[in-house]
C-alpha cells in the first residue's frame, strides 16, 4: 500500500475538490482520496506506488496542476 501527498495549485472550494477526487480516483489502484482545499493538497491512498504522471495528467483534466 502506498499514501502519497501532493500539492494541487488552484482549488479554492468544495467543487474544486470533488473535480479532483474524481479524477484521481479514475487512476488505477487508487483506494481512497482525501482533499484538504484550504492546505491545497491531495492525499491519495493506492494498492501500489502511483506514476506521478498518471497523478499529474488526473490533476490537470480536473483543471488545476501539480506544481
Amino acid at each position: 500500500m502506498s499514501v502519497r501527498t501532493y500539492r494541487v495549485v488552484g482549488m479554492a472550494c468544495g467543487h474544486c475538490a470533488g473535480f479532483v477526487t474524481e479524477e484521481i480516483e479514475r487512476i488505477p489502484g487508487v483506494t481512497a482520496v482525501v482533499v484538504d482545499v484550504e492546505n491545497d493538497t491531495v492525499t491519495v491512498n493506492s494498492d501500489r506506488l502511483l506514476d506521478i504522471v498518471d497523478v499529474r495528467a488526473a490533476v490537470e483534466e480536473a483543471g488545476y496542476e501539480l506544481p
